[in-house]
């Protein structure tokens, strides 16, 4: 069997027998992190084919941490880790692990296993597991699942991608208005095992299903058994069926909800989203801004090598062409710049310092833009109040380099003039790093992906063209 992960007993692989007395504290460093020692012991037991020392290790760590001790081993030390785990451990960690990881291990889980660790799972985890595998198995999942299970996923399939139906879980606990507290407290005695795993509010719904309130569980506890639910349920926000996640994580962050109930066009009451679920949505979407801004897509610890390449060329390809265009300008000076040398040290730092203030404006832009803070209505006064920032650092900046100039070269008008370039393109770095995001918005495309190629292009054509500009009005 190939291995290729490092070798164990050079990164500690077994340590000394009173440290392995607590191996819930070992297993994690004071961040949460895994210990690296601690991915060291799973590799020693696993070649040493030590079953029991292998299960005591997975038994210590949470769900969350098995899965991302994955992320830590190879293809084949996955698949021995795979095996000595039972159904229920198995539903909860392929629902944190991440979506390569899982893709691959679904492949060795036989259809059997796999189908009865998704019945211990919330509709929606186990929808997005199934949704991982390829045509074949998922027919033999789904036929060896439960009618009941089967038709929930089957329905939380039936949604788009990245939609509020693909994101709810569809067990919610609902009881109608003239329903009392001690009803629906007992209810939840009675309902036992058929209630969500996790569930915040009871939403009482009028005779068609439909949601025309809420009342939160820690309401009911403090209430008397004889007052109606309608006394003490609350307004709701509903999430249509067809939502973008997005979308969804805004209003829960906007209006701090803790569950919220999905409808249908109709207002039928079809399943729920609660906060766990959005903390997930917040972070994949600020994860795909990051790297959108980068004009990247791929950030995984296993990502393939060829996808990789695939999702950056072209942005580096397009980026090749405005660096082209800008450097056509030096061309354009040439003659300029064989006259007086020192040109061509200086304009290159005007160019990175204009791309560096771009930057930052862009960041601030596209940032605005996601959380809703910029619009059509403020966007005159937050470009203005750019524009004005980056002509003071211009300026701060054209005072402080334009007297290091002048102590190295002694030429008073080549300080004042890469001075002025200074403030120019960091005038324009403010305006593109403000107006580009803005623009790409109201087109309908993402400003996170491509607004920065604009803006290095607009720098760096601005910083040489001011630079060189000026230097052959004012020096030559």
């Amino acid at each position: 069997m190939s291995r290729d992960t490092a070798d164990p007993t050079k990164a500690g692989g077994r340590l000394p027998p009173e440290a392995d007395e607590d191996l819930e504290d070992l297993a994690l460093r004071e961040d949460y992190a895994l210990n690296p020692d601690f991915v060291a012991m799973v590799v020693d037991a696993a070649d040493r084919g030590d079953a029991e020392r292998l299960r005591e290790l997975l038994g210590a760590l949470h769900p969350a941490d098995v899965a991302d001790l994955m992320g830590f081993l190879s293809a084949d030390y996955r698949e021995e880790v795979l095996a000595h785990l039972d159904p229920e451990a198995l539903a909860e960690i392929l629902s944190e692990l991440d979506t390569e990881i899982r893709e691959d291990l679904l492949d060795a889980v036989a259809p059997a296993t796999l189908a009865k660790a998704l019945e211990e799972l919330d509709s929606d985890d186990a929808a997005d597991v199934v949704d991982d595998l390829d045509d074949d198995k998922r027919a033999q999942v789904l036929a060896a699942m439960p009618e009941g299970d089967r038709a929930a996923i089957e329905t939380s399939l039936a949604y788009g991608d990245e939609t509020a139906g693909r994101l709810m879980q569809r067990e919610v606990v609902a009881a109608p208005q003239f329903w009392t507290v001690g009803q629906t407290i007992d209810h939840f005695r009675s309902a036992g095992d058929d209630l969500p795993e996790l569930f915040f509010d009871v939403y009482v719904v009028d005779p068609s299903y439909r949601p025309v309130g809420a009342a939160p569980v820690s309401h009911l506890l403090r209430s008397r058994r004889d007052v109606p639910l309608a006394q003490i349920m609350e307004p709701v926000t509903e999430i249509p069926v067809d939502m973008d996640q997005e979308e969804v994580a805004y209003i829960f962050d906007k209006y701090h909800l803790i569950s919220a109930p999905v409808v249908e066009p109709g207002g039928r009451l079809v399943g729920q989203i609660t906060v766990d679920d959005i903390v997930g949505v917040i972070q994949e979407e600020s994860e795909e801004d990051i790297l959108a801004l980068a004009g990247v897509s791929d950030a995984g610890r296993n990502a393939d090598i060829r996808d990789m390449v695939r999702s950056r060329l072209p942005w580096l390809m397009i980026n090749t062409v405005t660096a082209a265009v800008a450097a056509s300008v030096i061309h354009a000076f040439e003659g300029e710049i064989t006259k007086l040398v020192t040109l061509a040290m200086l304009m290159p730092i005007v160019a990175s310092l204009g791309g560096n203030a771009g930057t930052q404006t862009l960041t601030v832009a596209v940032r605005a833009l996601a959380n809703r803070e910029l619009s059509a209505y403020n966007a005159v006064r937050t470009v203005g109040r750019e524009m004005i920032v980056g002509v003071l650092n211009g300026l701060a900046l054209a005072a402080v380099t334009g007297t290091v100039i002048f102590l190295l070269f002694h030429q008073v008008m080549l300080s004042v003039t890469f001075g002025l370039a200074l403030v120019v393109n960091f005038f324009m770095a403010a305006l593109a790093g403000a107006l580009v995001p803005l623009v790409l918005d109201r087109m309908g495309r993402d400003p996170a992906v491509s607004s920065s190629v604009f803006v290095t292009f607009v720098t760096d054509f601005t910083g040489f063209f001011s630079f060189l500009g000026l230097a052959a009005f004012l020096l030559l």
